[in-house]
This record gives structure tokens, C-alpha cells and sequence, in this order.
């Protein structure tokens, strides 16, 4: 698949509102609404659109509370590593989570009410999987930037 510019401009109007209409985007880039559908076909199955998503505000369904928690196992062995991933995915506060490098195995990105639910979720669910031997948690104060964009 060839990957050109308006294939760029088409990305970037769809990840700033993906319910345009095919005949509002044809208007931006000065091609038939037949020709932005197909575009958008393509990359959609050469995989370089994953989805559509509907983007919450956090404060209005209560959640506004973020948290990042580092991650450290007891062992690095790939018996520890699949088995806190696995049950890591599984838990419904945790948005994001990533294996990273430095002192730490992992960071996690978690969402919850208020300070009383994060420790909920500290001891019924983090601490509950048995081959974590550290974490260190760290809370927003403010969100200075928050994007899904990525710049193409």
C-alpha cells in the first residue's frame, strides 16, 4: 500500500472527530466522497486505523481521579512476567499498563473516584497478585496535556 499525504490529512481529520461525514471530509481534501470511503477502507484494513472510540469526560462519570503506579516483581522470570500481565489486563481501573525499563518492571496508568477508591483498588485487586514486590504511586495534580492525536 502506497501511504501518502492525503492518506496523512485524512488520519489527522479523523482522529480530531472521526463522525465527520465522508461527504465533509471530501470537502476538506478536494476528493469525491467515493474516493475518502475507499481511503478510509484502506487504512482500516492495512491496519493503520484501529477503531472509533467514543472519548469520556472523566469528571462527568466520576472518575477523575488518575493515578500512575510503578511496578516492581519479586523475579523476572516469564512465569511472573505472562502472569501479571494477564492478570493485570483484567482489572477494569487499570487504562494502560507498560513494560518499561529503568528500576521499575512496570508503569500503570489507573482511574478511579477518589483517594479512598485507589486504596480500594491498592488492596482488593493491585496487591492481590502474588508476584508483585514493590509499587510506588505517584497521583496528577493537574492535567497539563491529554491527547489521543498522534501527530502523523
Amino acid at each position: 500500500m502506497i501511504f501518502d499525504d492525503i492518506d496523512r490529512k485524512l488520519l489527522d481529520y479523523l482522529q480530531v472527530d472521526s463522525k465527520q461525514t465522508n461527504k465533509e471530509l471530501s470537502n476538506k481534501l478536494n476528493l469525491s466522497v467515493t474516493a475518502v470511503y475507499e481511503r478510509i477502507k484502506k487504512l482500516e484494513r492495512e491496519g493503520y486505523i484501529n477503531g472509533y472510540v467514543a472519548l469520556v469526560s472523566k469528571e462527568r462519570v466520576d472518575k477523575a481521579f488518575v493515578a500512575f503506579c510503578h511496578i516492581k516483581l519479586i523475579q523476572h522470570s516469564q512465569e511472573y512476567v505472562v502472569k501479571f500481565e494477564k492478570e493485570v489486563a483484567n482489572i477494569n481501573e487499570v487504562l494502560e499498563c507498560y513494560h518499561i525499563s529503568g528500576d521499575y518492571d512496570y508503569l500503570l496508568k489507573v482511574l478511579v473516584k477518589d483517594m479512598q477508591a485507589f486504596r480500594e483498588f491498592m488492596v482488593k485487586k493491585l496487591t492481590t497478585i502474588n508476584h508483585i514486590g514493590s509499587t510506588h504511586s505517584m497521583f496528577v495534580i493537574n492535567e497539563v496535556k491529554h491527547t489521543t492525536a498522534i501527530n502523523i
